[in-house]
């Protein structure tokens, strides 16, 4: 029995990973709140990717994808049932992005440095497993990118062990290596390398690239 992946959010992140979960033989549900996006999803992606409001992805899934806006983040976190949550390992690839234009290229985050939005969403579901991924790449890239440099690394961090080493097939699986960061608290340094990733794009329209560590 294929391993069931629940998608909380149907931007263009949730739709990318939905996909690549679908394409990899998981089987896959992604969760809209809205009645209108949730009929442009099964038109867009076919019969073989369910689609349901998020307490439903929420549900469906033994893994769980928490891909929402990260100004609404907590919010949608804190609407959903516990029980759903409780015990389940959660890819947050969400950022802490506020509603304010660039500075410079620069995005501005509702966060500061001595707490991420990862960590306020562990507070806010303490019984779910929180792996920080999937934050500081475009979501074109997400699932078998292709850079010359070779093979492009994935920041992770979380307090479960058992999580994350449920992520890291997932991420050898889409093409990444990863590199293990840490606690939850790590979040406070992956989560601002979305800002330096769109720097390249804002100031010079260049989208195409990722982050690698060296060793």
């Amino acid at each position: 029995m294929s391993i069931k992946v629940g998608i909380i959010g149907s931007g263009g992140v949730g739709k990318a990973l939905a996909s690549g979960f679908a394409s990899n033989g998981y089987s896959v549900m992604i969760g809209s709140n809205s009645t209108t996006k949730r009929e442009e999803l099964k038109n867009e992606l076919g019969v073989t990717i369910a689609v349901g409001k998020f307490a439903d992805a929420a549900a469906f899934g033994d893994i769980l994808v928490f891909a929402v806006k990260g100004t609404s983040a907590e919010q949608t976190l804190g609407g959903l049932n516990p029980a759903s949550l409780n015990g389940k390992t959660i890819i947050d690839t969400t950022n802490p992005i506020a509603d304010r234009p660039p500075t410079n290229g620069v995005l501005n985050f509702f966060t500061t440095f001595d707490e991420s939005l990862m960590e306020r969403l562990q507070n806010i579901a303490p019984d779910a497993h929180f792996v920080k991924c999937f934050s500081c790449v475009g979501s074109y890239a997400m699932v078998n990118p292709k850079f010359a440099g070779g093979k492009p690394t994935m920041f992770i961090c979380g307090n479960e062990d058992s999580a994350k080493a449920e992520v890291k097939p997932i991420l050898e699986k889409f093409g990444w290596e990863f590199e293990d960061m840490g606690g939850v608290e790590a979040a406070r340094a992956i989560e601002p390398l979305c800002i330096l990733w769109c720097i390249r794009g804002f100031r010079e329209n260049q989208w195409v690239h990722a982050f690698k560590l060296l060793k």
